[in-house]
């Protein structure tokens, strides 16, 4: 990572504005950046990247903020200055996914709820560890060397498709269907008779319950907010990770997984 965008790390998990020195001090705790000589990072240096850097940042009072103040990254308007627009649209989005996918940055769902806001944007689930879940997708874990399991996106709201509807079963997440199919449990018989939608299955109260403490205490989540190009940068990372909870677009999708998705739909439908 260069050192203008650890800053911007820095800046938006900080959700604040913060002097040089202090910028300087987290990242000297971190290694989001480091200088090749192994020296600490100094406040001068970090002076001197972010006036480098003026469409990205703004210095006032003695602190360094972020140009983009809400943390979502939007595509710059493109004016005289066309090639720096681009530069910094791809700059973003490069940004945009190291701070998605750093696992440095992911929490438990109870650290994290409070935080995820009403805004659109992107999130990723990892596991902490493998052994939780039944061998099929351990293995496939182990062959794809890392702990991603589900990647999405949320085009209105991360507070309500993410947390509510992905992690606490308020609607219909689809990486939670997916993950109480994984872990064992099916929908009560017969629960999708006469309704329209003939995929969307609900597991009883009692086993969402369960399902939701297994969440808590296995899995470590992180998320950015973003308004742009959301489909296209998720497909991008699926491709990319094969995150072993994705079906739509992943060029690996598990037919174990699909086996026991279409089980739980036909118990549903009776």
């Amino acid at each position: 990572m260069t050192l203008h965008a650890a800053i911007e790390q820095v800046l938006l998990k900080a959700k604040t504005a913060l002097s040089t020195a202090e910028i300087a001090s987290v990242l000297n705790k971190t290694s989001w950046y480091t200088k090749k000589d192994g020296s600490a990072i100094q406040s001068s240096q970090i002076s001197a990247r972010v006036r480098n850097y003026p469409h990205l940042f703004v210095k006032s009072n003695g602190k360094i903020s972020l140009k983009n103040t809400t943390g979502i990254f939007k595509t710059p308007i493109v004016s005289k200055h066309k090639k720096l627009a681009v530069k910094s649209s791809i700059e973003d989005s490069t940004l945009l996914k190291k701070i998605l996918m750093n696992e440095k940055n992911f929490n438990s769902v109870a650290d994290s709820e409070d935080s995820i806001p009403h805004e659109p944007g992107l999130y990723c689930v990892r596991i902490k560890n493998s052994n939780a879940l039944p061998s099929t997708f351990q293995n496939a874990l182990k062959e794809r060397k890392h702990n991603i399991i589900y990647i999405g996106l949320a085009s209105k709201s991360l507070k309500k498709r993410f947390l509510n509807q992905e992690l606490k079963a308020k609607g219909h997440g689809t990486f939670f269907r997916s993950l109480g199919a994984v872990l064992g449990y099916v929908p009560e018989p017969g629960s999708l008779k006469g309704k329209r939608n003939q995929n969307n299955y609900k597991f009883s109260k009692q086993n969402e319950v369960k399902i939701i403490n297994w969440i808590n205490e296995n899995l470590l989540i992180n998320w950015v907010t973003h308004s742009e190009n959301l489909n296209g940068i998720e497909k991008g990372l699926i491709v990319e990770y094969l995150p072993i909870l994705n079906i739509a677009g992943n060029p690996e999708a598990l037919d174990a997984l699909r086996l026991l998705r279409n089980r739980c739909k036909m118990v549903a439908r009776g």
